[in-house]
């Protein structure tokens, strides 16, 4: 007679799946968060319907938002002596290469604003230039509904 109790195996939670799952789901984010082109001036862009430049260029980019204040690649510039500190950094940012140079302004941009990068961007030789817009949403053709007929014209007397 066997008067010791029976040993019972203790259950244990494997956690290698669970690091393996969120490891995945951690670097799933990251890859995500990093693709979205956030810039730090709130710019809503006018409407074009033509096709975008290919993202795989070297580029300068210029956002410009409604109040007139200047970003370069990014990096917002200050109000004061705006042309000089905006030469300065394009100048930087180019560092001697003719790069083409995207002007992205809000639709609100005084014009002088645009006047101002487009007046620079000669003065450094940038000759490759595009104007940032969104796509405009395509027109769907209009046609009566079914049960709604045009009213036909008035025959003239």
């Amino acid at each position: 007679m066997n008067l010791r109790p029976q040993r019972r195996e203790e259950p244990d939670l494997n956690l290698v799946p669970m690091i393996d799952i969120v490891l995945v789901l951690l670097i799933f984010f990251m890859i995500a968060t990093s693709l979205r082109h956030e810039s730090k001036l709130e710019i809503r862009l006018p409407e074009s319907a033509s096709q975008p430049l290919p993202g795989n260029l070297a580029q300068l980019e210029i956002d410009i938002d409604a109040g007139g204040r200047y970003a370069v690649n990014g990096q917002t510039l200050g109000i004061a002596d705006a042309p000089a500190a905006l030469k300065a950094a394009l100048h930087a940012a180019a560092q001697g290469r003719e790069l083409p140079l995207i002007v992205r302004a809000d639709g609100r941009t005084p014009h002088q604003a645009v006047v101002t990068v487009l007046d620079i961007a000669g003065q450094l030789g940038l000759k490759q230039l595009a104007i940032g817009t969104v796509n405009a949403p395509a027109a769907a053709p209009e046609s009566p509904a079914p049960g709604n007929a045009l009213p036909s014209p008035d025959p003239e007397p």
